[in-house]
């Protein structure tokens, strides 16, 4: 029996056609009941304030690259979104005169322009490399950055950037933030057609998808208008690269940051419901980390909001 349209687009799948009872048990989370849906393989993390937050955050590069050496190589890859620990990143880089030589960074995602059939430029205003450019790797003391060949970003021939996958660096921690449509990186839902048509993929289908260029959910192309361009939709692309599940799987752990200026406070509620009891559902993708062996989620406790109906 097909499952119900979505309301926010019925050509796309989303979480709104989980069953209600997932919703609902999600909506009605309070911070003490999330503070409980740590289990083994899944922690949540609570931070008072957003000094100690992004502080946090930033320190998870510092212990990644702590780790690396030029016999055993690690890196982190990093999110545009949040972007406020990648400053604090280059201060602490600089403040305790870290040698980045051995290490490496790989971006989880960047724009694709169909027009042009290649990535965003780093010219464009949107553009994430750039971003990570401007705010991190450009304000760190030259000589302690790791050299060009490790700095990783995604492009329209995903090729050479899968291949660093491969090619013996460790990732120690993937961070990402989390979209509106419940996303890590650009891995959305699926539009409902052809074989997805009545039931979104299964789990083990997509976790087989690799870095790609993909075709944005609405809501992803309206959510980065709101946080990034002032709400003008027209400015967003359509299509985006993003790191896959494939190489999500290659990283010791998966650390996702809740500031609450992304998603809101029912998505808050739902995929760390959903992960803690392991509820897989490729309509919400970021529940298949359910199956992720080292997963943290990251609460700024002023940013988790309420699921009360309140008139506005």
């Amino acid at each position: 029996m097909p499952r119900k349209a979505s309301s926010i687009s019925p050509e796309w799948w989303d979480y709104t056609t989980l069953d209600s009872e997932i919703v609902d048990a999600a909506a009605r989370l309070s911070i003490r009941d999330l503070e409980r849906l740590s289990r083994p393989g899944f922690k949540v993390l609570l931070y008072d304030t957003l000094e100690d937050f992004y502080l946090a955050e930033a320190l998870e590069y510092v212990e990644a690259w702590r780790q690396s050496t030029a016999d055993n190589p690690v890196g982190i890859c990093g999110p545009i979104g949040p972007t406020e620990q990648l400053p604090l990143v280059a201060r602490l880089v600089n403040a305790l005169r870290l040698d980045l030589r051995s290490g490496h960074f790989w971006g989880m995602d960047e724009w694709y322009l169909p027009e042009s059939g290649c990535e965003a430029p780093v010219t464009h205003p949107l553009s994430f490399e750039k971003c990570d450019r401007d705010l991190c790797f450009h304000r760190m003391d030259r000589r302690l950055r790791m050299p060009e060949a490790h700095l990783h970003f995604p492009k329209a021939d995903t090729r050479p950037y899968r291949q660093s996958w491969d090619a013996g660096i460790r990732c120690a921690v993937m961070q990402g933030g989390q979209g509106d449509v419940k996303h890590w990186a650009f891995n959305d839902p699926l539009p409902r057609k052809g074989r997805y048509k009545d039931n979104p993929p299964p789990a083990a289908e997509y976790r087989e998808l690799t870095t790609r260029v993909v075709d944005l959910h609405p809501l992803t192309i309206a959510q980065n208008a709101r946080t990034s361009g002032g709400g003008n939709i027209s400015l967003v692309p359509t299509k985006a690269i993003s790191v896959g599940p494939v190489e999500t799987w290659k990283a010791d752990k998966v650390s996702i940051w809740h500031a609450g200026n992304h998603d809101n406070p029912f998505g808050q509620r739902l995929t760390a419901y959903m992960i803690s009891k392991r509820l897989v559902d490729t309509a919400v993708p970021m529940s298949l980390l359910a199956d992720h062996p080292n997963v943290q989620f990251n609460y700024f406790r002023g940013g988790f909001g309420s699921c009360q109906v309140e008139m506005h």
